[in-house]
C-alpha cells in the first residue's frame, strides 16, 4: 500500500471519528445541561412557603425517581424493558417530554393553590425518569469508542452544558431557566445521530492488523503476576469506586440541602458554580497535553507503577482540591459576598465528571456495554445524595443555638476526605490501569485467535466467556439463544483454533497473552 492509499483510509477514518465526537459533545452537553437544571434551576425558591421539604421538593423528588430507575436498570429483565423504552424516547427526540415540562410550568403558574409538593412529585417523576434513561444511553454510546476518546467527551460535554446554563441565567428575565426544559430535544436527536454515524467512527480496540477486538463480559481469568486474578481485582476496585462515589453522593446532598435553602439559592452563587466548573474542565482537558490518545485507556489513567498520575487522576486530585478549598474559605468566602458553597458544588460537578468516566471504565473492564456499570454507579450517587439532603434536615432539626451551616459543612468536607484517604484513593486508580492492561491483552488476544483462525462473528463473541470457564448453559444465557446452539458453536471453535477441549483452548489463549506480553 502506498502513502496515498494509506492517506486516504486514515482520511476516511478519521471523518467519522470527529463526527462522532461532534455530535457526542454537542448531546451529552445538552443532557447535563437538563440535568444541571433539574437539580439546581428547580422552581423551589419562586414559591411563599418555605421549610425544609417544600425548598428541597423538587431536588428530592427528582433524585428519588432517578435513583429508583437506576436501581431498576441494574436488573436484566428490567433493565432490557426500560433500556426499550430509552430508545423510543431518543427516536421521538424527546418531544412528548419536553412538552409534559412546559404543561407542568403552565400549570404551576396558573393554578397558584395546588400543593407545591404535587407538582414537586409529578415533575420529579416525569423528568427522573427519562433522565435517568437518557443517561444509560449515553453510558451506552460512550462505552462503545475508545476511552481516550470517551473521557475528553465527557469534561468538554459537561462544561458545555455548565456554560448554557451559566449563560441562561445571565438572562434578566425571571423562570428563564424553564428554556432548558428543551434541552432533551437535542440530547434525543444527537443519539439519533450517532445511530447513523458509520463504523469507521467507532474507536474500539484493534489489533496490530485494524481487526476490532470482541467485546466481552469480564476480565481475564489468567492470573496476574501477584497471583490474584484481574477479575477479583476489577471486582475490589469496582466497589471501592461504588462505596467512595456513595459518601461522595452524602457529602454532596449535606451541602445541597444548605444550597436549596432560600440564602444559598441566589443565582449569583450558582452562576459561580457554574463558571468554576467550566474553568476546572478546561484546566482538566489540558492534562492530556502531549498524551498519546493511541494510547487507549492507558493514555487516561495512572501508570500502573503509580510514577505518574495520569490526567484522569490529576482531574480528579483538581475536583478535591476545589471542594476542599470551598469547604475550607466558606467563612472567607462569604465574608466578601461569594457563597462558599456555590465552590464546593463547582468541586462536586468535576468528581461527577471524574465518576462517570470512571464508570465507562469500569464498563470498559467488564467487557458488556456500559449501561450496568452507569446504572450501579448513579443508583449509588444518587442515594447517597439524598441520604445527604435528608442529613442536612436531621441536623437543622437538632434544636440548639449552633450554626447549622457550619455543621453540614464541616460534616461534607469530613466525608469527602474519608472518601479520598480511606476509600477510593489515587492508589486506586493506579491499580486500575493495571487492571485495564490486563483486560487489553486479554481482548487483543481473543481478536488475534480470531483473526487467526477464521471464528465467525457469534464464535469470536462466545470465545472470551468459554476462555473464562463460563459453561455452556451460562453462555447460552447470555446471548439468549439454546445450549445446543453452543455446544455447536464450541465445536467449531475448537476445530478451527486446532484444539480439542476447553483446557487446551485456554492453554493457547495463555500462549498467546505471553506473546502480546
Amino acid at each position: 500500500m502506498n502513502d496515498d492509499e494509506r492517506g486516504g483510509l486514515v482520511g476516511h477514518s478519521v471523518a467519522p471519528r470527529l463526527r462522532q465526537a461532534r455530535l457526542a459533545i454537542i448531546g451529552f452537553g445538552c443532557n447535563q445541561a437538563f440535568l444541571f437544571a433539574m437539580l439546581y434551576l428547580g422552581s423551589y425558591n419562586e414559591g411563599s412557603q418555605h421549610g425544609f421539604f417544600v425548598d428541597r421538593a423538587d431536588l428530592l423528588c427528582v433524585l428519588v425517581a432517578m435513583a429508583a430507575t437506576f436501581a431498576l436498570m441494574m436488573r436484566a429483565r428490567p433493565r432490557a424493558v426500560l433500556m426499550a423504552g430509552a430508545e423510543k424516547l431518543a427516536a421521538c427526540l424527546a418531544v412528548p417530554l419536553c412538552a409534559v415540562l412546559f404543561a407542568l410550568v403552565a400549570l404551576r403558574a396558573a393554578l397558584p393553590g395546588v400543593p407545591w409538593l404535587a407538582f414537586a412529585v409529578i415533575e420529579g417523576v416525569v423528568a427522573g425518569v427519562p433522565l435517568a434513561l437518557l443517561l444509560c444511553l449515553w453510558g451506552r454510546v460512550l462505552g462503545e469508542v475508545s476511552i481516550d476518546q470517551s473521557v475528553p467527551e465527557v469534561f468538554i460535554g459537561s462544561a458545555l452544558g455548565a456554560a448554557v446554563c451559566f449563560l441562561v441565567m445571565a438572562v434578566p428575565v425571571a423562570g428563564a431557566y424553564v428554556v432548558l426544559y428543551a434541552l432533551p430535544v437535542g440530547s434525543a436527536w444527537a443519539l439519533r445521530a450517532l445511530s447513523a454515524v458509520p463504523a469507521g467512527g467507532q474507536t474500539r480496540p484493534a489489533d496490530a492488523a485494524g481487526a476490532q477486538a470482541p467485546r466481552t463480559s469480564g476480565a481475564s481469568s489468567v492470573p496476574d503476576a501477584a497471583g490474584a486474578a484481574p477479575s477479583e481485582e476489577a471486582a475490589k476496585l469496582s466497589g471501592r469506586i461504588v462505596a467512595g462515589t456513595v459518601v461522595y453522593g452524602v457529602a454532596t446532598g449535606a451541602v445541597e440541602a444548605l444550597a436549596a435553602s432560600a440564602e444559598y439559592s441566589a443565582h449569583a452563587s450558582l452562576s459561580v458554580t457554574f463558571a468554576l466548573f467550566v474553568l476546572y474542565c478546561v484546566a482538566a482537558l489540558q492534562l492530556y497535553g502531549g498524551r498519546p490518545l493511541s494510547a487507549g485507556v492507558r493514555a487516561v489513567l495512572p501508570g500502573g507503577n503509580g510514577a505518574e498520575v495520569g490526567p484522569l487522576g490529576g482531574a480528579y486530585r483538581l475536583a478535591l482540591l476545589l471542594m476542599v478549598g470551598g469547604f475550607v474559605a466558606v467563612p472567607l468566602l462569604e465574608s466578601v459576598g461569594v457563597s462558599g458553597v456555590s465552590v464546593v458544588l463547582a468541586g462536586y460537578l468535576g468528581i461527577f465528571s471524574v465518576l462517570i468516566s470512571l464508570f465507562l471504565i469500569m464498563g470498559r473492564i467488564a467487557g458488556r456495554d456500559s449501561v450496568r456499570s452507569f446504572a450501579r454507579g448513579f443508583a449509588a450517587l444518587f442515594s447517597g445524595e439524598i441520604a445527604g439532603v435528608l442529613l442536612g434536615g436531621a441536623i437543622g432539626a437538632v434544636p440548639g443555638t449552633f450554626d447549622v451551616s457550619a455543621a453540614l459543612v464541616a460534616a461534607a468536607g469530613v466525608a469527602v476526605m474519608y472518601a479520598y484517604l480511606f476509600l477510593f484513593t489515587e492508589r486506586d486508580m493506579a491499580a486500575l490501569s493495571v487492571v485495564v492492561a490486563q483486560t487489553d491483552r486479554f481482548e487483543e488476544a481473543c481478536a488475534r485467535i480470531a483473526k487467526a483462525s477464521k471464528l465467525s462473528k457469534r464464535e469470536a463473541e462466545i470465545l472470551p466467556l468459554a476462555l473464562r470457564g463460563r459453561t455452556a448453559e451460562r453462555i447460552a444465557g447470555e446471548f439468549f439463544i439454546s445450549k445446543n446452539t453452543v455446544d455447536t458453536h464450541l465445536r467449531r471453535i475448537y476445530a478451527k483454533c486446532g484444539v480439542h477441549t476447553r483446557q487446551e483452548l485456554i492453554d493457547l489463549a495463555e500462549r498467546t497473552e505471553g506473546e502480546l506480553s
